[in-house]
């Protein structure tokens, strides 16, 4: 069966640009959760700033998501 889903192959860019932003959610939801796991405060530090630096990694992609579409209007 045929589906019209774009494809890892598609010369989409924001096909792959979704698909990053959910990597990108994977790795914020480990790291917020390896917080609760350790007790070294700079591990703990070093995992939230992770999460913070990535989760503004993932609006830059929502953002070019957003004016790749609107460009395409």
């Amino acid at each position: 069966m045929e589906t019209n889903a774009p494809t890892e192959s598609s010369s989409d860019p924001r096909v792959h640009s979704r698909n990053i932003r959910g990597m990108l959610d994977d790795v914020i939801g480990h790291v917020r959760e390896d917080i609760g796991k350790v007790s070294d405060p700079k591990a703990q530090a070093l995992f939230e700033t992770t999460a913070e630096v990535l989760t503004g990694l993932k609006t830059a992609y929502q953002h070019y998501e957003t004016g790749a579409e609107k460009a395409m209007r």
